[in-house]
């Protein structure tokens, strides 16, 4: 958890919304703090990636929706928002767990999930990027053409945009292709968590 997911969780609490980020890297090293603004943190936060557990990772999201929704001023429902990783993430929550809706921000590696679509019941919404550096074009196609029709799967892709398009004070922020994720998130969350 580092400043730009605290701040995401602000903008959520902005909107009315129970916000958490869980520290999903505890076991490998609690309270990691990375930025992507130096080489070195960057292969420390690709270290952690590789050596992450996505079904624990998965595990601990279902406790902290669990205890979110045990929180007197939760409405019962809860969602999850991921990014990169994160975005997998969610679109595993999709797959394996009772989120009532889950968001998926340039997630990687989801075409090697698509087996598990079939479990999707609850809505999930992918924001791709179509230039996304850490997903190839032919898992973006595979992920798209299989997902299509899947009457729970809202996607989006943002044509020539780069990974980490929507995080501000990234690479390769794109402030108006954020600003279109962002409201479509907030449309989503409105619909699916009221």
């Amino acid at each position: 958890m580092n400043k730009v997911m605290q701040d995401i969780c602000d903008w959520l609490a902005g909107e009315g919304y129970l916000a958490c980020c869980p520290d999903l890297f505890w076991r490998l090293e609690p309270g990691v703090q990375l930025t992507d603004q130096t080489e070195e943190e960057w292969q420390q936060a690709f270290g952690y990636m590789q050596r992450f557990d996505v079904d624990k990772g998965v595990e601990d999201l279902q406790a902290t929706a669990d205890f979110l929704r045990n929180q007197n001023t939760c409405t019962g429902k809860v969602g999850s928002i991921g990014y990169c990783l994160g975005g997998k993430l969610a679109f595993m929550m999709a797959t394996r767990t009772d989120a009532d809706a889950n968001v998926s921000y340039y997630g990687v590696g989801l075409d090697a999930l698509l087996g598990e679509a079939g479990s999707i019941k609850n809505p999930l919404l992918l924001h791709i990027a179509s230039e996304d550096e850490f997903f190839p074009a032919e898992g973006r196609e595979k992920v798209q053409t299989e997902l299509a029709d899947h009457p729970q799967v809202t996607m989006h892709v943002y044509e020539g945009n780069n990974h980490a398009f929507a995080r501000e004070g990234g690479k390769h922020y794109d402030p108006e292709a954020a600003e279109t994720a962002n409201s479509r998130t907030l449309a989503f969350l409105k619909s699916n968590l009221s």
